[in-house]
């Protein structure tokens, strides 16, 4: 595993549950809708470059992929 790898799953879960605490949603929730609408999936593909900004300006990203993708939170 690399140096990287070994960070990926606690910054994603960092970012579930700075936007489950931002919406109001429970975390699985939020996993849920980032996996529908491939949140998780740019998580994971950005995570070279999203790492280095703050949490909150990924959770916006986030929300802006998913919504790209038909994801309207209510």
């Amino acid at each position: 595993m690399s140096e990287s790898e070994k960070y990926k799953i606690p910054f994603i879960n960092s970012c579930i549950r700075s936007m489950a605490k931002r919406y109001g949603y429970s975390a699985k929730n939020v996993f849920l809708y980032l996996k529908h609408f491939h949140g998780i999936e740019f998580l994971i593909d950005f995570y070279d470059t999203l790492h280095l900004q703050s949490i909150d300006d990924t959770v916006d990203d986030m929300v802006l992929i998913c919504q790209k993708n038909g994801g309207e939170l209510t």
